[in-house]
């Protein structure tokens, strides 16, 4: 199942719906949540560098994506980010979510996002996502 769900069209990350939005696409291949990504002028904090608040979005949603495209509602209940360098704008980068494990109401889940031109890890996080209640 890769397809996004209709009341998430006005998501920041990857809502279609949302005109100043990332509108990045979410897939689930081999267990990992993929994306890609190359941030513009628009994504800028200083100096030419993606603001940290875009990374960390872009990471928040790999790893959401994960749960969402298996059908599961959940939220972000905790997050831990780590910045290992900078990201010039105008540079892709690849972004992958994986699930640690999954006890009860919980998932614990990493998301990477790393360069396509070097294989240097830009940043990386681990969360955790509360299964929601319907």
């Amino acid at each position: 199942m890769n397809e996004l769900r209709s009341d998430a069209n006005h998501c920041f990350v990857c809502g279609s719906a949302n005109p100043i939005g990332l509108q990045l696409t979410f897939t689930i291949e081999d267990d990992v949540c993929h994306a890609s990504f190359t941030p513009g002028e628009n994504h800028c904090g200083y100096d030419g560098v993606t603001h940290g608040g875009i990374v960390f979005s872009a990471l928040d949603d790999v790893m959401a994506n994960w749960l969402f495209l298996k059908g599961l509602k959940a939220f972000t209940a905790k997050c831990d980010i780590r910045y290992r360098d900078a990201l010039p704008v105008g540079t892709t980068v690849r972004l992958e979510g994986h699930c640690l494990k999954q006890k009860g109401r919980l998932t614990q889940m990493k998301g990477l996002m790393i360069r396509e031109d070097n294989g240097q890890v830009v940043a990386e996080t681990e969360a955790a996502f509360m299964m929601a209640e319907d």
